[in-house]
């Protein structure tokens, strides 16, 4: 039974599905940058061109999935898609959103990896690896601007880095006691951890959008037990029934399983982006697993930079080359084209679970302060996180050996000065100007670095 008004009906048929599922292909294709430049093109699109919804409408939509684990870019397309046409709208704009990273990322991945001794290949990513080291420290000052505005926050930042770089403390619990320090923070002292605003009401914001901000309301998605049950039954299935078939065919000790029970844990402990996470899955992939060497995961990122898409889809580069250098039973490259599917699939399908369940319970969290107050702590602590992967990506890509070594309690990585790589130093240089002084975008930093690196690699 649908028991909205006639205008909200009308309203929603104003968007045919047609038309959105158009719309979505087009902001798939102009999804490059990382997050914020996503989340721009996203608004452009659909608030300023389209006028799908208003202003406040899509900062509510984008506060609600900066709470949630995961990529929040593709997830705020997944929402909006959800408000339009309700699940099948939310499929379409999250599939579509993701889609043409994993085929580009999937094709860079078999080309790496059969051509990995290859002068080309080695070329191309040899000036991309500084350039990261570069987009990943802006995106360090990036977070740090919008949440290190007092000395409690800037506190949690350094507890987080020194836990993680010296400490080794693993990162899920790094968040989740941030997030209890800020909850208990926000009774405590609520102005020093409130940093982060709930969503601004904008005034006649919604007086020429499509759909009205009032739309949904009255209808069948309201918060019910049932509903939330039957989406968990659903989205819990598709999650772990590849696992456990995974586990039938090929055994726990395969590396299908162990990519898939990885990746499934961290697309749960993902807040604050995917720059947050990725140290952990690098130091995992690297020093735990032996899925990939430290420089090849600053190729993946590489990859994730230039490609459209999430951040977050470096992981399917790693669960590509893994499962290629492990298939078991299977041939090398359909084992690396299974272990790249899986781990897209336990990455991705949490975010709609996370949409489609909690969506209508929005406006119960709008302005919640103890929920903002959680969300600054932990997106503090993701400020060290970041940090300690902007650290580690620096050693290991300006010097060709660094050692580990645990010195009265603490793991100290250390580099051997003597390996130091006078080209990798001067192209991370160069993509810190670009980035830093001269403000070049992010495609400009990558080609420009990308077109030096290879000229020094192929004359010298």
């Amino acid at each position: 039974m649908n028991d909205q008004s006639p205008a909200e009906i009308e309203a929603v048929r104003q968007v045919p599905l047609c038309e959105s599922f158009w719309t979505w292909c087009r902001v798939a294709a102009l999804s490059f940058g990382g997050p914020a430049g996503q989340i721009a093109v996203m608004h452009r699109i659909i608030v300023d061109q389209k006028k799908w919804i208003s202003e406040e409408r899509f900062l509510h939509a984008l506060n609600y999935c900066m709470l949630l684990p995961g990529p929040e870019a593709q997830q705020l397309a997944t929402y909006i898609g959800w408000l339009m046409h309700r699940t099948l709208g939310g499929l379409i704009a999250g599939v579509l959103f993701v889609l043409p990273g994993f085929v580009s990322i999937l094709a860079l991945s078999i080309i790496y990896s059969c051509y990995e001794d290859s002068s080309f290949v080695q070329a191309l990513f040899f000036g991309l690896k500084p350039a990261v080291m570069a987009v990943v420290m802006e995106a360090v000052l990036r977070i740090g601007k919008r949440v290190l505005k007092n000395r409690t926050m800037v506190t949690l930042a350094i507890a987080s880095f020194v836990a993680i770089f010296f400490f080794d403390i693993p990162f899920p619990l790094l968040i989740v006691s941030a997030g209890l320090i800020g909850l208990i923070g926000s009774k405590i002292a609520p102005h020093r951890f409130e940093v982060i605003k709930g969503h601004s009401k904008i005034p006649n914001s919604s007086k020429q959008s499509v759909l009205p901000d009032h739309f949904g309301e009255n209808d069948g998605s309201r918060p019910a037990l049932m509903r939330s049950v039957y989406v968990s039954a659903i989205c819990l299935t598709l999650w772990f029934g590849p696992l456990i078939g995974v586990w039938l065919f090929f055994g726990v000790s395969s590396v299908y399983f162990q990519e898939g029970v990885f990746f499934s844990k961290a697309a749960v402990v993902t807040f604050g982006g995917a720059y947050s996470v990725l140290a952990y899955i690098a130091q995992q992939a690297v020093e735990r697993y032996g899925w990939l060497r430290p420089g090849e995961m600053l190729d993946g990122l590489g990859m994730a930079e230039t490609t459209p898409g999430p951040l977050i889809m470096v992981v399917q580069f790693v669960g590509f080359l893994g499962a290629y250098r492990n298939p078991g039973p299977l041939s090398p490259l359909v084992g690396g084209i299974v272990g790249s599917i899986l781990t897209t699939w336990v990455t991705f399908v949490p975010c709609f679970f996370w949409v489609f369940l909690g969506a209508p319970y929005i406006e119960r969290l709008r302005g919640n302060k103890r929920l903002n107050s959680a969300l600054s702590a932990v997106t503090a602590a993701v400020v060290g996180v970041v940090l300690n992967l902007a650290v580690w990506f620096s050693l290991h890509t300006l010097f060709q050996k660094v050692t580990t070594r645990n010195i009265f309690g603490l793991r100290l990585q250390i580099p051997e000065l003597a390996t130091a790589d006078i080209a990798a130093c001067a192209i991370a240089i160069l993509a810190c100007l670009l980035t830093f002084y001269w403000k070049k975008g992010l495609a400009v930093t990558l080609g420009v670095s990308a077109a030096v690196g290879a000229a020094i690699f192929l004359i010298r």
